[in-house]
């Protein structure tokens, strides 16, 4: 059960559109935000999340996550980075590493990708992998950004697809489905919301995903429950650099 708390670091994805007109054609622009989320047990708040996004001199965007869970014995520290590119409302991963201390076995992984050659570098093991990549292919993080520009410019979309490249160099379709609506009282407030639900049936998870469309469709709670038991929640706190 503890083991899943962490995964909630995988799904806090905070960011904000907003539209600009040159010459006649819509940009999109995606500002630069921090977010903060209290991560909970059994109602009881066992952790945080921070949710960033910035911009680099290279013309890149960096997004970031660091989580921090302490409960009783067991404790949990991880930092995800994806560098990437964001053209539009399309979102192409450059570079991602992840690494994971505490109870168990600390994990490190980084790596480069080239995209247009199918091509993959793994900079830990200074090796090369030949990857088919699909259309749109997404980071196990720079997949959150990508879905919260899809919500944002289809709102009315109630399915989404997104074919995420592992860290192995496998890759896995991530699949979400539009489940309602809600009014939640969360630390940040009150807030109307839409809710997914992402199902793996073969590991008995279910992830719902709640996201407020007076916040541009910022990410504000996250649920997780696996065998019937519920693992994990997370609630936003605060949030910067939003249009609201």
């Amino acid at each position: 059960m503890l083991k899943s708390l962490p995964y909630i670091a995988l799904f806090l994805s905070c960011f904000t559109l907003a539209n600009e007109v040159e010459s006649g054609t819509a940009r999109v622009m995606v500002p630069a935000f921090s977010a903060e989320y209290t991560i909970l047990h059994k109602s009881k708040a066992v952790g945080t999340a921070t949710r960033k996004l910035s911009y680099l001199d290279n013309g890149l965007a960096q997004y970031s996550y660091h989580t921090d869970i302490e409960w009783l014995i067991f404790s949990d520290t991880r930092d995800e980075i994806s560098q990437l590119k964001i053209d539009g409302n399309k979102v192409t991963p450059m570079r991602y590493e992840y690494k994971r201390e505490g109870t168990g076995s600390d994990k490190h992984y980084k790596w480069r990708y080239d995209i247009a050659n199918n091509s993959a570098y793994n900079e830990l093991k200074d090796r090369s992998k030949s990857i088919d990549f699909p259309v749109n292919i997404q980071d196990p993080l720079s997949y959150h950004l990508q879905h919260r520009l899809n919500m944002l410019t289809n709102p009315e979309q109630k399915h989404y697809v997104y074919p995420v490249v592992k860290t192995s160099g496998s890759i896995k379709n991530y699949v979400y489905q539009y489940d309602g609506e809600e009014e939640l009282m969360l630390p940040y407030g009150l807030v109307k919301t839409i809710k997914l639900k992402r199902e793996v049936i073969e590991k008995k998870r279910i992830t719902y995903a709640w996201f407020a469309p007076e916040l541009d469709y910022l990410l504000v709670k996250l649920q997780q429950i696996k065998g019937d038991v519920e693992q994990f929640e997370a609630q936003l706190k605060s949030v910067n650099g939003t249009s609201n």
